[in-house]
């Protein structure tokens, strides 16, 4: 585990860099807890991002969340992909992803960052980003044609054809996320994998006949 995260007696994880703003609240879930959501998506492995702010219903598809209005604590639900919370300290705007290998190919990170500048005015370099729980490299080998999506950010695996690769998702969003503008030193991971650690989280490739999901979520208080 990372040191700039924290597992609370609760049983959720929260990053000690989100902590000195105490205009929010935020954790990322485990097996033994997780975090309120009172505002969700219906996940599609998409990089479609939804305003908060003006959502009619909570049935509506897509896999990042943005909000500045207080007392919407938004949130994902992941057993595997990448959950990554972002925080605008200036303008006081937050965010939520799910990042699975498809909605990481299709950069829903990046686009994400986007729409918080284009709805809040928030500038990429004032951004932190906290990435939790979610399947490694150690655990997470895919074929050819996934590797393909990401062969442009990991140069050193060289020819793809025939290869099965071990991918590192988190890696490649915070490529991404350097790419966007977002500072290296405002980057945390926490480095906690789902598929290793089977008591404290749920893994969807560990185990696809279970349901359960730990859900990452963070809202304005003020």
């Amino acid at each position: 585990m990372s040191d700039s995260f924290r597992l609370g007696r609760d049983g959720i994880y929260r990053c000690d860099a989100f902590q000195q703003f105490l205009w929010q609240k935020h954790g990322f879930g485990t097996r033994q807890g997780n975090p309120e959501a009172s505002i969700t998506l219906k996940q599609i492995h998409s990089n479609r991002v939804l305003n908060a702010n003006v959502l009619r219903n909570r049935d509506q598809e897509g896999d990042a969340i943005i909000t500045d209005c207080v007392d919407k604590s938004i949130g994902i639900r992941t057993a595997d992909c990448v959950p990554i919370l972002l925080l605008d300290p200036q303008n006081r705007a937050v965010g939520a992803v799910h990042a699975g290998w498809r909605g990481s190919a299709a950069c829903i990170v990046q686009r994400t960052i986007e729409k918080l500048c284009e709805d809040f005015g928030t500038q990429a370099s004032d951004i932190y980003a906290a990435m939790g729980p979610c399947i490694r490299a150690c655990c997470y080998v895919v074929d050819t044609s996934v590797a393909e999506r990401f062969a442009p950010s990991f140069p050193e695996w060289g020819p793809l054809e025939g290869k099965k690769l071990a991918l590192d998702l988190p890696d490649a969003n915070r490529q991404q996320m350097l790419q966007a503008g977002i500072k290296a030193d405002r980057i945390f991971d926490s480095c906690l994998c789902t598929s290793c650690q089977s008591a404290t989280f749920y893994s969807f490739r560990r185990e696809p006949g279970n349901p359960g999901r730990m859900i990452s979520a963070i809202e304005r208080l003020a």
